[in-house]
């Protein structure tokens, strides 16, 4: 699993920081995470192919999070792109787009769909083989949602010594792998613990983009192997945070604590600091595990 943190600032673009965008590698997928402005100047910047990312997700409907989308869309026609993209948005999310590439006369070269999200409960709303993202309703100025990312167990590891011992024909290997016993000749039934090892054990992302503090979350993404919380303030701001529906980052490491989160990677971070290491000073006063997002930066986990 690796995060690319693309953008991680609030608000406006600047000449060394960008607004949110960051890329997420799981089970060889790649999901584009927000899409603020000169995201697919970072895309660039950051060695990641157009041609891999099959699927955006849109937090909410703010400028810093969404402004890049349509410029993305439209490169990715200028590549050629053939193969179908999937945005998952809030609702008007399609309306926005699509006027947009009407009035400019740009319509893509490959097929484009909108899933448009309106539920304010946790839903499923991609699934494949080896991957499934849930929403986690977030608390915003607007509807927002985080996006949790989780791998599906894998295949057990056959155990191959044993199943020698055993004399298993290999024909029951893919059988042991998905985790079931093997009856022998004689009638015993062998338990697939003594013939295969567990599985490497599955991960989980959790983005929480712009939100008040909202313990309303927590059991949607506890034990999460690792949190991005926004933390645009310091808790010296927590009443501009509580105003503006923004967390502090003591506050995000509250929710890394109760949600029994692994790792927390803090981001969204108000332009009006000199510098961000502040705010893992203060989220580590709360959760020991706290790693800076910034711009351009990567985390292999």
């Amino acid at each position: 699993m690796k995060l690319t943190i693309l953008g991680c600032y609030a608000a406006t673009p600047r000449t060394l920081t960008n607004p949110t965008s960051q890329v997420l590698e799981i089970k060889n997928r790649l999901f584009l995470i927000d899409c603020g402005e000169g995201t697919q100047v970072q895309l660039r910047k950051n060695k990641i192919k157009f041609s891999k990312i099959n699927h955006i997700f849109i937090s909410h409907l703010h400028g810093d999070h969404l402004y890049g989308l349509i410029g993305t869309i439209s490169t990715f026609s200028l590549l050629g792109r053939t193969t179908d993209l999937h945005v998952y948005g809030p609702k008007g999310i399609r309306e926005l787009i699509l006027l947009q590439l009407k009035l400019t006369e740009s319509w893509t070269t490959y097929q484009l769909f909108f899933h448009e999200l309106e539920s304010k409960e946790s839903e499923i709303i991609f699934e494949d083989q080896k991957v499934i993202v849930k929403t986690i309703p977030l608390k915003h100025r607007v509807y927002t949602n985080g996006f949790l990312f989780q791998e599906k167990p894998g295949e057990r590891k056959l155990n191959v010594e044993a199943v020698q011992n055993y004399n298993i024909h290999t024909a029951y290997y893919q059988k042991i792998k998905n985790g079931g016993n093997v009856t022998l000749d004689d009638g015993t039934v062998i338990e697939n613990e003594k013939l295969s090892f567990d599985p490497i054990p599955s991960r989980s992302y959790a983005f929480c983009s712009d939100t008040v503090y909202h313990e309303a979350i927590i059991p949607i993404i506890e034990n999460v192997d690792v949190l991005y919380h926004e933390s645009t303030f310091l808790q010296s701001e927590a009443a501009l945070a509580e105003k503006t529906l923004h967390s502090t980052a003591k506050e995000a490491a509250a929710i890394a604590l109760k949600a029994n989160a692994k790792q927390l990677i803090l981001g969204h971070y108000s332009t009006r600091y000199e510098g961000i290491k502040p705010f893992k000073n203060e989220a580590e006063t709360i959760f020991p595990n706290v790693l800076l997002g910034d711009d351009g930066v990567s985390f292999e986990f």
